[in-house]
């Protein structure tokens, strides 16, 4: 399935290790439902956020951004802080397919580092993992990169990637359900895998089939 073993993994989140439905039915509508609450309540933590939302209305803008699935960096930086109370009272526990655990396992045992690479902001994403519904999953991930690092459909995104890890960009495995990540990624230089959980047309169905 791949030319040649990688050095590492990288990771897309929603649809690859995760169900596409926990963050579009649980995460969205608890950060919707919270966040005007969260931004009086925070004002000194919310007000530089706040600072790159057009508009006269910045939590209205928000909100709509939400609706909108928008990835604007300034929502994800607010979504995480809202998630990371839902997490730490129980309220939110991150989804993981079985077999994402038992692939983080298998890949650490074979020496392989796992990156994660999300439109989710790297708060956001650390909470998945270390509160996920299969325990701490953090101890098994080497970094993340969110939209900070540049958009999932730019081959520059990648290519900085394979930079910050250290490695060249072939030597770095991609992972992703989205078609156009997959051929940025391999046009920055990278091995990349589509993956279909719903059994249509990819390279793969499951990280189980994932080496080694």
């Amino acid at each position: 399935m791949t030319s040649h073993t990688p050095k590492a993994i990288l990771l897309d989140i929603e649809g690859t290790t995760s169900s596409i439905s926990f963050v579009a039915d649980e995460l969205f509508p608890y950060a919707r439902k919270h966040l005007a609450a969260f931004v009086a309540a925070h004002p000194q933590i919310a007000a530089p956020i706040l600072a790159d939302v057009p508009g006269d209305d910045p939590v209205a803008t928000l909100i709509r951004w939400i609706d909108e699935d928008r990835k604007e960096t300034p929502l994800k930086t607010l979504q995480g802080l809202i998630w990371a109370q839902g997490y730490a009272d129980g309220t939110l526990t991150g989804h993981v397919y079985p077999d994402t655990p038992e692939a983080l396992r298998r890949w650490a045992a074979a020496g392989l580092k796992v990156y994660i690479y999300s439109s989710g902001s790297i708060a956001a994403q650390k909470l998945i993992f270390g509160h996920s519904v299969a325990g701490d999953l953090a101890p098994l991930l080497s970094g993340y990169f969110d939209t900070t690092t540049g958009p999932k459909r730019d081959t520059d995104s990648y290519a900085r990637i394979a930079g910050a890890i250290g490695l060249r960009p072939s030597e770095l495995l991609f992972l992703s359900d989205m078609p156009a990540e997959i051929d940025a990624a391999r046009a920055a230089g990278l091995q990349a895998l589509l993956i279909d959980r719903a059994g249509g047309p990819a390279d793969i169905h499951s990280l189980a089939e994932v080496l080694p």
